[in-house]
């Protein structure tokens, strides 16, 4: 392929999953990321990989947890409903800790809901994923670009730590045509002596597994995850900051509303506004710090947000409530407008006046 190719961000992640090295695919389509199984359908088997169908998402998440077992790259992919019926698979591979690519592409709900783009999963996303005490890095990509470089960093941040790291994305991201290098190969690798590989007879069997019947074991377990999960905290929080240098209101959003947030932020600073955006790529590790660190300069936070507010106690959390913090959302499918945006910038700013 040449260096930029004009690509869907459904077929951006499938094919960035390929460079980094993923050869085995599971899926079930829905929409709206239906795309990426479609791409994994006719790219895998031209590479010696495999593409498999599944008969339900409960059975392709669990082929992802054989093949992660293996020490191997591999991918799911689905839409709000189908992560859903993931999630208990999902579960499993953090007990077992285990390394995988979960790809969302949200669409509104809950229940069906309907096929429209949606962020509505952020808490499900950033809150665990399913039962249990345990966490995924979830990435939350804004243009198709970082569709597949957020794919490739994605199965790296999952080696490092022996975990799941998720693509939230939504409709949008996954439907939309953009420019795309894809000259992003992987060449991170870690060695994997915890693998099911088979012995050789040169060492003890590796046993990948996540039940616990002793609750002393388990506490600890959950403990040495949590340790994980500290250095995760501190070195892969990810952000982009926007005209933040003099911001007195700074707007917080992920994915395809921190477009739509800069475009409002552009039109409010015509208008003498200072306003500025702080666009959480890691939603889980959230960037607090960077948050924490407006709120001492900033006299509001506007979360912006294709959803009910999901994000904003994140965003309060992290800024120790020292600033309040409003909402501009629309929810079901809907995506707000830069002009609905600028209109809570300029209420917010005459508020704080």
């Amino acid at each position: 392929m040449s260096d930029m190719v004009l690509m869907k961000g459904n077929e951006a992640i499938a094919e960035a999953a390929i460079k980094a090295g993923c050869r085995h695919y599971f899926g079930y389509p829905i929409t709206p990321q239906t795309e990426v199984a479609a791409y994994m359908s006719k790219r895998m088997p031209k590479i010696g990989g495999v593409f498999l169908q599944a008969e339900s998402e409960v059975a392709a998440i669990n082929m992802v947890i054989g093949v992660a077992s293996t020490g191997k790259r591999v991918m799911t992919s689905s839409s709000s409903p189908g992560i859903s019926l993931k999630s208990e698979g999902i579960s499993y591979l953090a007990g077992c800790d285990l390394p995988a690519l979960v790809v969302n592409v949200q669409r509104g709900g809950p229940g069906l809901g309907g096929i429209q783009p949606s962020q509505s999963d952020y808490w499900q996303a950033v809150k665990g994923g399913s039962h249990g005490d345990f966490h995924n890095i979830v990435l939350a990509p804004a243009s198709v670009q970082e569709m597949a470089s957020l794919t490739v960093k994605g199965f790296e941040l999952a080696d490092k730590y022996r975990m799941v790291s998720m693509i939230l994305a939504d409709g949008t991201m996954g439907q939309m045509m953009e420019p795309v290098s894809l000259d992003i190969e992987s060449t991170y690798s870690v060695k994997k002596p915890w693998a099911v590989t088979g012995t050789k007879g040169e060492r003890q069997h590796n046993i990948v597994n996540s039940l616990f019947l002793q609750p002393e074991e388990l506490e600890q377990k959950n403990f040495e995850r949590y340790e994980r999960y500290k250095l995760i905290e501190a070195n892969e929080a990810m952000y982009e900051e926007y005209l933040m240098e003099d911001a007195e209101i700074c707007v917080v959003a992920f994915g395809i509303t921190s477009r739509v947030a800069k475009n409002a932020i552009n039109e409010a600073r015509k208008q003498g506004i200072k306003v500025g955006l702080i666009r959480p790529i890691t939603l889980w590790p959230f960037p607090k710090a960077a948050l924490l660190k407006a709120a001492d300069k900033c006299k509001a936070f506007i979360s912006v947000e294709m959803n009910m507010g999901q994000m904003i106690e994140d965003i309060e959390l992290s800024i120790r409530c020292k600033k309040e913090v409003h909402l501009c959302c629309r929810t079901g499918g809907m995506i707000p407008s830069p002009e609905q945006v600028l209109a809570k910038i300029i209420e917010v700013d005459s508020k704080e006046a």
